[in-house]
């Protein structure tokens, strides 16, 4: 064979491995997220090491690790400069399957079906080892659209959610309250929370609005009330 036979054949080989490693990306891409939301407050003594929990696990491949901040410790003398009432309302509304008669912190919720208290060493661990991973649709993002797919939607529908946060750690000193004095660092802090519509079980595309600020996007598919997570995407 000659030289300028050989070359092509070199192409071709390029060509073939170049698709097998996109195929590879894309199908780790799709890989079903396990979400852990740890429900946290600057007012709260407790929380720091629940924040220090979710850090360890933010950046672990399969997971969508969200800080969301409550307010319900405000009056203690600290305003959360992250908290918001719906936020607080998203907890809420996850007591009652949950088996609690109210919300506390620091609580880690994952999945939207399995709880502990996030201080907890571990907790965080183990309920990301015995979660199941979500049944939900086919989920994606991408060129301005959200693409979710047909399936299932327990009790004919489900909540299409849009969470805008800020990827990475942040300190945050804190200057009154019991946490007063200290420099609570805070990871994947979740920045807002709006509902897009529902999901009745039939393929659906809706139009993905664009982030602002430098924050990243993830969408939740899931029943409503603060009921199981059916599918999770992120950019």
């Amino acid at each position: 064979m000659t030289g300028r036979n050989a070359r092509p054949g070199r192409l071709w080989l390029a060509s073939a491995a170049f698709v097998a490693l996109a195929a590879t990306a894309g199908a780790a891409s799709a890989q079903p997220l396990t979400v852990v939301e740890l429900f946290t407050s600057q007012g709260c003594s407790s929380c720091p090491p629940a924040n220090a929990n979710l850090i360890k696990v933010k950046d672990r491949p399969g997971v969508l690790a969200l800080s969301f901040n409550v307010t319900y410790w405000d009056y203690l003398g600290w305003k959360d400069i992250f908290g918001r009432q719906e936020f607080t309302q998203r907890q809420v509304n996850y007591e009652p399957s949950l088996g609690h008669d109210g919300p506390f912190t620091p609580q880690v919720v994952v999945n939207g079906s399995a709880d502990a208290v996030g201080a907890r060493s571990g907790e965080i661990e183990r309920l990301i080892s015995a979660s199941p991973h979500a049944q939900g649709p086919a989920l994606s993002l991408g060129q301005g659209k959200i693409s979710i797919g047909s399936g299932k939607a327990p009790g004919g529908q489900a909540d299409i959610w849009l969470v805008r946060y800020a990827k990475g750690v942040v300190e945050v000193p804190v200057a009154r309250g019991e946490n007063t004095g200290r420099t609570l660092p805070h990871g994947n802090v979740v920045h807002s929370l709006q509902r897009l519509g529902s999901w009745s079980g039939q393929a659906t595309t809706l139009p993905l609005p664009a982030a602002t600020g430098g924050l990243s996007t993830a969408v939740l598919v899931q029943s409503p009330g603060g009921g199981p997570i059916l599918a999770a995407a992120a950019d």
